[in-house]
């Protein structure tokens, strides 16, 4: 991919029936990524992994990976939820490496009633071991911590972005549709984009491109609601898009939009030229 190329798609794989499928439909569709989604359930194995890779890479798709939305690191107590969510990890990681997919988006947890920095440091400790972990097994590939939208927890776009600089491994994953929803609608002209992405620029390896999650989103008392079909609520493309032109890396951009339409208005704005 040419430097500041942008690459768009779906977070679910729109067939499950078989690799071939798959990737078919996002051809069909004009997709150049997709977002292999374990948020609910792990739903392949490694042999149709490394399938959908290889007719990925042929189609020039780039794929990702979600990891399930209890697999989160910086547990307060250590016991049976942090082994669970490092197996879920180590899993996702297995299948990541299998479909040549990059990176493993992860959520970042909970304050659990902890100041900001401890929680911090316990997940950075606890990333730390399940690198270990990950090295052993031939599958260290790179995670991705995805900025949330609660307003009152772990997880804003500092939160991610410190973390990801204490772990090299870790980028952070803009989801713009959360940052929206926290800062109350403030993601309406270009520079809110922009200081988001140089946050992100200036810890994230060279070369390596921006992940990032985009749709329309309604939101109350700076907390997300729900995601909306494009064009309902405030978020709009044109100012991402014009953000990452100042910008000399690549961007994956995931939409997490309810309805193909509103991927498809996302994917015309973004990829125009």
């Amino acid at each position: 991919m040419s430097v500041g190329a942008i690459r768009f798609g779906p977070a679910r794989v729109p067939s499950q029936a078989s690799p071939e499928e798959a990737i078919a439909l996002l051809v069909e569709r004009g997709y150049s990524a997709c977002e292999i989604d374990f948020e609910r359930k792990f739903w392949l194995d490694a042999d149709f992994a490394a399938r959908l890779g290889e007719l990925a890479r042929e189609a020039g798709i780039a794929l990702s990976v979600h990891a399930p939305l209890a697999a989160f690191v910086g547990h307060a107590e250590r016991g049976k939820k942090l082994n669970m969510a490092v197996g879920m990890l180590d899993h996702s990681a297995g299948i990541a490496k299998a479909a040549g997919a990059e990176p493993v988006v992860f959520h970042p947890g909970f304050l659990l009633g902890r100041e900001r920095d401890a929680a911090i440091d316990a997940v950075c400790e606890q990333l730390g071991e399940l690198r270990e972990r990950l090295e052993a097994k031939d599958r260290a590939v790179a995670f991705g911590i995805e900025v949330m939208g609660r307003v009152r927890e772990l997880g804003s776009a500092a939160d991610c972005v410190a973390i990801a600089g204490r772990c090299g491994w870790v980028r952070p994953v803009l989801d713009f549709a959360h940052m929206h929803a926290t800062s109350d609608g403030a993601f309406t002209s270009v520079e809110p984009f922009a200081e988001a992405l140089a946050a992100v620029d200036a810890v994230q390896e060279p070369g390596t491109p921006f992940h990032i999650h985009f749709s329309d989103i309604q939101f109350a008392n700076r907390n997300e609601t729900k995601h909306l079909p494009y064009g309902e609520g405030t978020l709009r493309a044109e100012p991402l898009r014009e953000a990452l032109d100042r910008f000399d890396r690549p961007a994956t951009v995931i939409s997490e939009s309810p309805d193909e339409a509103s991927s498809q208005a996302i994917r015309r704005i973004l990829l125009a030229r």
